[in-house]
């Protein structure tokens, strides 16, 4: 349930933006490493939106894979020192 709010919520926020980008047709001229141009505001403030949105994703996947990675290792650890744990206690106590 919370998916589905959470979608809606976000296909309202993209059609409000789009609304919003479609009334704004000013031109700026942006200046970069190595060259210039003029571009309308709204498509460089969604241009920017999108690469934001992807790299943090990206960067959300590659810690989620090193945390899933690291999870596994600790996983096989706890099983080894379980059945270490158990073959002693099933060995006999001496007097």
């Amino acid at each position: 349930m919370k998916i589905i709010i959470g979608l809606v919520f976000l296909a309202i926020l993209f059609a409000v933006g789009l609304t919003l980008g479609s009334q704004n047709d000013q031109l700026v001229q942006v200046n970069y490493l190595l060259a210039q141009g003029e571009y309308r505001l709204s498509t460089l403030l969604a241009v920017v939106f999108v690469a934001g949105f992807l790299i943090g994703w990206l960067v959300f996947g590659l810690v989620m894979l090193r945390l899933k990675m690291n999870n596994s290792g600790l996983r096989k650890k706890v099983e080894r020192q379980h059945k270490e744990l158990e073959e002693l206690r099933a060995l006999p106590v001496k007097d």
